[in-house]
C-alpha cells in the first residue's frame, strides 16, 4: 500500500515526523518497506509566467524570453525548450537556485544575458524523460515557491501489510491506525447523501447471495467525459502508484484508496435490462479491460440480460467500459465474499488492486458511503443528475463480540494492566464493548475482519501498548533433571555407532512416487497426497527403503562407488482403516565392503556384512533372521529381523528386477526395522566372575535337512541351565555316511560353575539334558 503523507495528515496528524510515523507505523505492526520523497531536493524555483518570446539573434533554436518570477521586472531568460509560448507557466530557477544537478548562474547565452532557466521535470527530477517544458496549471501564483504550488515537500510511504490487514488498504484505514497509535484525532471526510435528481433505476437481481451478500448500485445521466481530472486527484493517485485515466474512472480509483472500496462505472448504454450477479455459465466468455479474453464458467459475474459485464470483484469488460463518449453511467459498489473470490488471481494470472482488497476483506458497512462519495466527486467534476440508490442485501457477516479476560491479557503480555488501561486502548481502537468485572465482550467493526478470538485482542493491545515497552524479562522455572532410563538408547547414540561403521545420513522427503511405493513394499493402496507438489512426489512412502534407492542412484551418477547410507524417519501407513506413522531405521551397503586400498582384497558388500551391522545395532540383545519374502527383496537372500521373539524388520539384498527397473549396476543390500525395538535395549546386570576353569564339551546331531540350526541352539539356551555359559554352532556336514534328508550339526557348549570346579559326571549330566531335549522336540540323534 502506496500513500502520500500530505494526504494522510487531512485525516489524522500526529505530532511526528516522517521518519518517527514511519517508526511508529512499524512498531505497531504496519511495517513500512520504504520511505521517499515526492521530489528531489532543490531550491530556489518559482512559478514563472512567460510574457513574451522572441527568436535568439544569433541561434535559431534558441528564444529569448521575459519572464515575470513576482519579483518586479520580468526576467531576460534564454531557453531552448520547444514547447515555450508566452503565456504559459512554468517553473522558473532564478540566479542562486540549486537543483539536482547544477547552480544557477547569472550567463550570456550566444551574447544574451540570461537571469535564469525555464525547467523540464527532468531537470527538476520529477521525470525521468521530458519532451520540453514543465507546464504548471493557470491557477498557479506567480511567483510562489514551485515546492509549496505542488505540494513536492511531501513523503511517500509503502506499508508491507500482512494478508490480515485487509483494512489498512486504503489512506482512511491507515489513518484509523496512526489515531489509535499516537492518541491523536481523527478527521474523516463527511459524506453526505446526495439527493436523486432523476427517478431512474437499473434493476439489479442477486442469484448468489452467499458470494455477494451486498450490492449497491446508481444511475448517474449526463456526465461529461471530457472533463480534466483535477490536479490535486492526479497528483494524489500518482503518489499511490495509480496512473490517471480518465475523470470518471479516476474517481472510482481515487475512492477506493480513500475509503477501500473498490467500485466500478459501467457505460449505461452498453447494458441490457438490468443488471444479474450469476456465477459464469458453460461456454460464456468475457474479454477484460486488459484486452485478455477468459471463460467464465468458474467465476462470479455483473452480468446483463444477455451477456457477462465484468467479473466480480477482479475486473470489468471492455464491452461495457467507460469511454469519451459515455454520457450515462452505472456505478456499482459491492460486497463480495473473500471465499467467491480467493485464489482467481492464480487462475487467471494476473491481479487487481480490487481483487487485492476483496480477497482480505472490505468493509461491508462503508460500501454506501462509498457510493455516496464517488457519486459526489463525479457530479462535482463532470456534471450530471443522480438517481436514488438500488440496493440488494442478503445474509452479511456477523460480528459477534468476542470475550477479553484482563487476566488472560496479563499472563500472555507479562504486563500488570487493569481495566481502566484496557479500557482505555479499547477506546482508541473504536471498538464497541461491555466490561463485566474484568472481563470485556468486545463487537470488533465490519472492517476487521482479523479479530476472531482473544488472542487477537491481546494483539490489538500490544500494539497500542507498544512492543517496545513489554519489558524484557528472562523466564524463571525450575531446572530438575529429565528421566534417563537405561533401558532406552537416544537417537543421538543410534546415528553415531551407525557413522562408525561407515554409514552416512541422510534426510529424503516423505512423498515418493506412486510406482516406486508400489515396487518396493507391494502397497497398492498409498496414501495418496491432496495437493502434490510434483506429479513424482504424489504418494506418502511406506518404506524409508525408496529415498535410500533415490540417493544411491545420485551418488552412482556422481561416480561414487561406494555408498553407506542410513535414515531415521517416519513413515505412512494404512492399517485397519487408520493411518500410522510409524518411525523407523533404514540403511544400505552398496560397493565394497572396505574403501579400495593396499592391506585387504576387494570384496563386494553381502547379506552378512550387512547382518553384522545390524547386530551390533541390536547388541548386546540377539538377532535372529528367518527367510522370509519380501517385494522389494530377492527371494533367496531376503529374512525377517526378530528380536527377543517379535518381528520388528527386515533384511536382504535388492530384487533383481529392481535392480534392472532403476539402472543400478550391482544390487545393494539393505535392512529396516522399527525404530521403537532399537531404541530398546537391555539393562546390564552384574554376576559374579568364576575363578573355576571351563570345560568344553561337543555336541554333534543328526537332524533333517530342513530344520534350522537356530531353532537347536534357541531349545538349548531357552533351558538356562546354571552350567551353561555358551551354546554354539562350530560345524555343519552334509555329505558321506550320513542318510539321506540328514545333516550333522555340531555345537560347542562351555561349562562353567561359579563355586567349584565341575566334575565329569556333573558335565555329563548336564550335556544329558541337551541331548535330551534336542532329541525330544527335533527327534536329533547323538554322533557318537
Amino acid at each position: 500500500m502506496k500513500f502520500s503523507e500530505n494526504w494522510l495528515r487531512t485525516f489524522v496528524d500526529p505530532p511526528l515526523t516522517s521518519e518517527e510515523l514511519a517508526d511508529a507505523l512499524t512498531m505497531a505492526g504496519l511495517e513500512v518497506e520504504a520511505l521517499e520523497p515526492a521530489a528531489p531536493p532543490f531550491s530556489g524555483v518559482v512559478v514563472g509566467h512567460v510574457l513574451a518570446v522572441e527568436r535568439h539573434p544569433a541561434a535559431d533554436r534558441l528564444w529569448v524570453c521575459r519572464v515575470d518570477v513576482g519579483r518586479g521586472e520580468p526576467l531576460p531568460v534564454v531557453c531552448g525548450a520547444p514547447n515555450v509560448r508566452a503565456g504559459m507557466k512554468a517553473p522558473c530557477a532564478v540566479v542562486g537556485a540549486k537543483l539536482p544537478q547544477l547552480t544557477i548562474r547569472e550567463a550570456k547565452v550566444r551574447g544574451v544575458a540570461s537571469h535564469g532557466m525555464l525547467c523540464s521535470a527532468k531537470e527538476l527530477g520529477l521525470s525521468e524523460v521530458a519532451s520540453g517544458l514543465m507546464e504548471l496549471p493557470p491557477e498557479a501564483p506567480v511567483g510562489a515557491d514551485l515546492r509549496e504550488a505542488l505540494d513536492l515537500d511531501d513523503h511517500l510511504f509503502t506499508l508491507k501489510l500482512t494478508p490480515n490487514r485487509g483494512d489498512c488498504l486504503s489512506v482512511a484505514g491507515i489513518a484509523r491506525e496512526v489515531a489509535a497509535i499516537t492518541a491523536t484525532s481523527l478527521r474523516l471526510p463527511e459524506v453526505e447523501p446526495v439527493a436523486a435528481g432523476i427517478e431512474d433505476q437499473m434493476p439489479i437481481q442477486v442469484d448468489a447471495l452467499e458470494a455477494c451478500p451486498l450490492y449497491c448500485g446508481r444511475v448517474i445521466r449526463g456526465v461529461d467525459p471530457s472533463v480534466p481530472t483535477p490536479d490535486w486527484m492526479v497528483q494524489r493517485l500518482e503518489r499511490s502508484g495509480v496512473r490517471s485515466i480518465s475523470a470518471i474512472v479516476d474517481v472510482t480509483n481515487y475512492v477506493m484508496l480513500e475509503l477501500g472500496q473498490p467500485l466500478h462505472a459501467f457505460d449505461l448504454a452498453r447494458i441490457d435490462k438490468g443488471i444479474v450477479v450469476r456465477f459464469g455459465r458453460p461456454g460464456e466468455r468475457l474479454t477484460l479491460l486488459n484486452e485478455q479474453t477468459v471463460e467464465v464458467e468458474s467465476f462470479l459475474i455483473i452480468a446483463d440480460a444477455a451477456k457477462p459485464l465484468a467479473l466480480a470483484g477482479i475486473m470489468g469488460g471492455a464491452g461495457s467500459a467507460v469511454s469519451a463518449d459515455t454520457t450515462d453511467l452505472f456505478l456499482e459498489a459491492a460486497f463480495f465474499s473473500p471465499q467467491a473470490v480467493a485464489g482467481k488471481a492464480f487462475a487467471l494470472g494476473f491481479s487487481s488492486e480490487s481483487l487485492y482488497r476483496f480477497e482480505r476483506g472490505v468493509d461491508y458497512a462503508a460500501t454506501r458511503q462509498a457510493m455516496e462519495r464517488a457519486t459526489q466527486l463525479i457530479l462535482a467534476i463532470c456534471g450530471g443528475r443522480a438517481g436514488p440508490i438500488t440496493e440488494v442485501q442478503g445474509p452479511l457477516p456477523k460480528r459477534e463480540p468476542i470475550r477479553l479476560r484482563v487476566a488472560r491479557a496479563r499472563r500472555v503480555l507479562g504486563l500488570d494492566l487493569d481495566s481502566a488501561q484496557v479500557s482505555g486502548l479499547l477506546r482508541r481502537l473504536q471498538f464497541r464493548f461491555v466490561d463485566e468485572r474484568d472481563v470485556f465482550y468486545v463487537t470488533p467493526h465490519s472492517y476487521r475482519f482479523d479479530l476472531q478470538i482473544e488472542e487477537d485482542l491481546i494483539e490489538e493491545l500490544a500494539r497500542l501498548y507498544g512492543y517496545d515497552q513489554i519489558p524484557a524479562a528472562l523466564p524463571v522455572g525450575v531446572a530438575a533433571m529429565l528421566p534417563d532410563p537405561e533401558g532406552w538408547r537416544s537417537r543421538e547414540a543410534l546415528r553415531q555407532q551407525l557413522v562408525a561403521r561407515d554409514y552416512q545420513e541422510v534426510v529424503t522427503y516423505a512423498f515418493v512416487d506412486a510406482s516406486l511405493e508400489a515396487d518396493l513394499t507391494g502397497n497398492a493402496a498409498p496414501v495418496r497426497l491432496l495437493n502434490p507438489i510434483a506429479s513424482q512426489m504424489s504418494v506418502m512412502r511406506g518404506s524409508l527403503l525408496g529415498g535410500l534407492l533415490q540417493c544411491l542412484r545420485f551418488n552412482l551418477s556422481h561416480k561414487q562407488s561406494r555408498v553407506r547410507l542410513f535414515e531415521l524417519g517416519c513413515c505412512f501407513v494404512r492399517e485397519n482403516g487408520e493411518l500410522r506413522q510409524p518411525e523407523r531405521i533404514a540403511a544400505l551397503a552398496y560397493g565394497g565392503v572396505a574403501p579400495e586400498q593396499w592391506g585387504e582384497a576387494a570384496r563386494e558388500v553381502d547379506f552378512f556384512d550387512v547382518k553384522a551391522d545390524l547386530e551390533a545395532l541390536f547388541a548386546p540383545r540377539q538377532v535372529h533372521t528367518v527367510p522370509r519374502p519380501h517385494p522389494a527383496l530377492h527371494p533367496g537372500r531376503s529374512a525377517a529381523v526378530v528380536v527377543e521373539g517379535q518381528e520388528v524388520g527386515w533384511i536382504g539384498e535388492l530384487h533383481p528386477r529392481w535392480q534392472q527397473k532403476y539402472e543400478l549396476p550391482k544390487a545393494p543390500v539393505a535392512f529396516e526395522v522399527e525404530l521403537a525395538a532399537v531404541l530398546r535395549t537391555r539393562i546390564p546386570a552384574a554376576r559374579p566372575v568364576s575363578k573355576f576353569p571351563l570345560v568344553r564339551r561337543d555336541i554333534a546331531v543328526l537332524v533333517d535337512e530342513g530344520v534350522p540350526a537356530q531353532a537347536l541352539l534357541e531349545t538349548m539356551r531357552e533351558l538356562r541351565l546354571d552350567r551353561v555359559v555358551e551354546v554354539g554352532l562350530f560345524d555343519v556336514y552334509r555329505g558321506a555316511g550320513l542318510p539321506p534328508g540328514k545333516k550333522s550339526l555340531a555345537f560347542r557348549v562351555l561349562f562353567q560353575d561359579t563355586q567349584k570346579t565341575l566334575t565329569d559326571q556333573e558335565v555329563e549330566e548336564t550335556k544329558a539334558v541337551l541331548v535330551g531335549a534336542l532329541e525330544q522336540r527335533f527327534q536329533a540323534k547323538l554322533r557318537i
